[in-house]
């Protein structure tokens, strides 16, 4: 690492932490579906402010996909859970959902089918990013990792991990004291990061060990499962409590809060409602139990859920 690298990092972390307090007040002087009743009133999108930041110093293709995912995701925190008429879906919805099929395609092109993990990776940091702290200590456990094991591979202490890194230690702060949301254009941009690193891994893993293009897809399919994983265990209490109360999903197992993780949130329970529409499914096998699928399987439209 050269000191250019260094200082370069240096700006990402100020830059960064200079402009989520800045967000903050903006936010929270606007209001509106920018400011949340939660925690007696908390801005969210405040993630604008380290996706601003990848998007002008992570290197290209990344900040195109960022940017792309940001965009659309933005709309989604601005509009709010305004429904379509006559359309079993919401506009926010609807704008995310193009977000990552962009991301998808314009990915594909640079990345190859691994694109379409990389764009997956939004679900569980969406998830993440409702309990404070979480998503931020995801980015920077899984951020840090690869960094490491970049290094490993490559032999350069310096890499793109890095600037993920520094751009969530600014941000992270306020988060954890559960004073401002990344958002929906802060954690999409963040699982899109970290999607991309998990691609580059995967690159390097695959040019050492002469493996083919499925095996990137598979480097990148086992970290996007163990970054639901440790969602999962970091938000293990809070996800408990709602599967029990809210989903009446009696004594949840740990493949239960995974897979709410994976597959949980609005565009989970979209699917649900286009692939199930109102049809119950009644899992009762233990092993299907353990791993999750009661939680695959609800469906909140079934005349069970009502």
């Amino acid at each position: 690492m050269n000191i250019m690298d260094l200082i370069l990092l240096i700006v990402v972390f100020i830059l960064s932490g200079i402009l989520t307090p800045l967000f903050q007040n903006i936010f929270t002087r606007l209001g509106g579906n920018l400011y949340t009743p939660i925690r007696g009133g908390t801005p969210r999108a405040v993630g604008i402010a380290p996706f601003i930041v990848l998007l002008l110093f992570f290197p290209p293709p990344g900040n195109y996909l960022i940017g792309l995912i940001g965009f659309f995701a933005f709309l989604d925190d601005i509009i709010g859970r305004k429904k379509i008429k006559s359309l079993p879906f919401e506009i926010g919805q609807l704008s995310r959902g193009i977000g990552m099929f962009l991301v998808m395609v314009v990915g594909y092109f640079f990345f190859g089918p691994v694109s379409i993990l990389i764009a997956l990776m939004i679900q569980p940091m969406n998830i993440a990013d409702m309990q404070p702290g979480t998503a931020a200590s995801t980015v920077i456990m899984m951020s840090t990792l690869i960094a490491i094991l970049l290094y490993l591979t490559t032999g350069n202490p310096y890499s793109m991990a890095l600037i993920i890194l520094a751009a969530c230690l600014g941000y992270a702060p306020l988060d954890y004291q559960g004073k401002i949301m990344m958002g929906e254009v802060g954690n999409h941009s963040f699982g899109v990061g970290l999607g991309i690193l998990y691609t580059l891994l995967g690159i390097n893993m695959a040019n050492f060990h002469n493996w083919e293009v499925g095996g990137v897809f598979l480097v990148v399919l086992v970290l996007l499962i163990i970054t639901s994983f440790i969602i999962a265990l970091l938000r293990r209490k809070n996800l408990k409590d709602f599967l029990e109360k809210t989903l009446k999903i009696s004594n949840p197992t740990y493949g239960d809060l995974w897979m709410d993780v994976a597959t949980g949130g609005g565009l989970g329970d979209l699917l649900r409602r286009i692939l199930l529409r109102k049809r119950a499914i009644i899992i009762e096998n233990r092993f299907l139990i353990i791993l999750g699928f009661r939680r695959l399987f609800y469906n909140p439209y079934s005349h069970l859920s009502g």
